[in-house]
């Protein structure tokens, strides 16, 4: 049996997911698929390489720092996250906490990273051979949000996040062969998204990227759709959504070493609910 596990991202929510991982690797829970977005992405290839802790070490330290995130970078480059800092500088081979690149490469499951073509406003989907050693351009371009970042380019073509696109990409999932999934949300899952920021954000990238801005302006549409299709598996027994109950404060970039713990052991503690579904 093929079993996945999606993580749909959500900048410093993510801690969430971070502490599931961590139960995973503490239980020796393996998953034969995985599935990125955004900051999912990352959270994965730390997982992927069997690095427990490296995910909490960057959302209550790495993460806060100005290198990191803050207007200081978006005055300087456009670029609110500073995604050479995260992905390279800390990330490579070099870097304060390198990302161990050969078990990631070692590791039998696949590893799959969504990301929206700046220019059609389509998904794309990075497979683990577009990663190379000291080059993770597939995660940067998937962690790349309009209006806080530039797009970023890959291979010629310019990226946003993958969340854009295809928020929750449980069909994809189960068309590349998984028999059961695990889907990693980082908000409640009964959230339902409200399209009225996503159509300012829209408005700010469509002079010069109109496809990608038509599809920030369905986003909502799209992940409330997917969520309740999610939902629709979860009762034929081949889906199970872990989600956190409440976030309290706790928003995409709220900069709080405490809530974001809080969180990692939310998703820590809720993780246990996995281990009876990948049976």
């Amino acid at each position: 049996m093929k079993i996945g596990v999606i993580d749909v991202g959500g900048g410093l929510r993510g801690s969430y997911t971070a502490g599931v991982y961590d139960w995973c690797h503490d239980n020796d829970i393996r998953f034969d698929y995985c599935m990125g977005i955004s900051a999912g992405s990352a959270n994965l290839s730390s997982y992927l390489a069997w690095q427990r802790g490296r995910n909490l070490k960057f959302y209550t330290d790495y993460d806060l720092r100005p290198e990191c995130m803050g207007m200081k970078n978006y005055l300087k480059t456009r670029n609110f996250v500073d995604l050479e800092y995260v992905y390279g500088d800390l990330s490579n081979s070099y870097g304060e906490y390198p990302l161990d690149y050969d078990a990631v490469n070692n590791n039998p499951a696949e590893f799959t990273i969504v990301a929206t073509d700046a220019e059609t406003g389509k998904p794309h989907y990075f497979t683990k051979a577009d990663i190379k050693r000291d080059d993770f351009a597939p995660i940067k371009a998937s962690s790349c949000v309009p209006a806080a970042n530039k797009p970023y380019m890959v291979n010629g073509r310019m990226y946003y996040d993958g969340g854009i696109s295809d928020p929750i990409p449980v069909e994809k999932c189960f068309e590349d062969g998984c028999d059961k999934v695990v889907l990693l949300l980082t908000r409640p899952r009964d959230f339902v998204r409200n399209p009225d920021k996503d159509k300012l954000t829209s408005a700010l990238i469509r002079r010069k990227y109109p496809a990608a801005a038509d599809a920030m302006s369905r986003r909502a549409v799209r992940y409330n759709v997917e969520l309740w299709l999610a939902k629709q598996y979860e009762k034929k027994g081949k889906l199970l959504i872990v989600a956190p109950d409440d976030i309290g404060k706790m928003s995409t970039l709220t900069k709080d070493p405490e809530m974001i713990e809080a969180l990692y052991y939310k998703g820590y503690r809720d993780a246990e609910v996995i281990r009876e579904f990948v049976k």
